[in-house]
């Protein structure tokens, strides 16, 4: 680069810097958030898991509950139990609805893992609480989403939490502060690509 390119490039991010300064002195709330990853995309409890992680590298606990993917042996799960004093996983599922096929006891399953979803709320102790494939759940109606919003709505202040799962519900979506839609482009399970260790669990 030329002197006058370098020197073009640096006022030009001198601005920028000005700009972006001006912005984040006008963010001073902190809260806890309600996030949403939903989307027929790869990636959400995968995006999830890696705020816990962040969540536990402050010192930070967090609590996990696990609706749909409790049979599945994951990497993620392996990894934090090594951090029993920082991290509570609940596997409360059997895996995916059409697996057990059993409605009733996926109902009894998914009540089970809302109570100890609820209890984790409730408890200051917890300042992130994942619930993974909750999205699911409300997708079969196996909770009452009245139910799940009033508890999520009147969550503690500072409480993050962390609801995964394709298909969130229209009234999840209006009250959480940050939600992203995983879009699926392309995936080797449609060239028939099982699912990889390591990516997919």
């Amino acid at each position: 680069m030329s002197e006058d390119e370098n020197a073009r490039h640096h006022d030009k991010m001198q601005k920028k810097k000005a700009a972006r300064d001006k912005i984040m002195a006008g963010k001073t709330i902190e809260k806890g958030l309600l996030i949403v990853h939903t989307g027929k995309g790869k990636g959400k409890s995968t995006a999830a898991f890696g705020m816990v992680f962040r969540c536990i590298g402050h010192g930070m606990k967090a609590g996990v509950v696990q609706f749909v993917k409790g049979a599945w042996a994951t990497g993620e799960r392996t990894v934090l139990e090594k951090f029993p004093d920082l991290v509570t996983i609940k596997a409360m599922g059997e895996g995916f609805t059409w697996e057990t096929q059993d409605r009733e006891r996926d109902i009894a399953h998914s009540r089970a893992g809302w109570e100890e979803a609820k209890r984790m709320i409730a408890d200051p102790q917890y300042r992130l609480v994942l619930l993974d494939e909750l999205n699911i759940v409300l997708r079969y109606d196996y909770l009452p989403i009245e139910e799940i919003i009033e508890t999520l709505r009147n969550k503690p202040a500072d409480k993050h939490v962390i609801v995964t799962g394709r298909n969130a519900k229209d009234e999840l979506i209006e009250i959480a502060d940050l939600v992203t839609e995983m879009e699926q482009i392309k995936h080797p399970f449609r060239s028939g690509v099982k699912a990889q260790m390591g990516i997919e669990f």
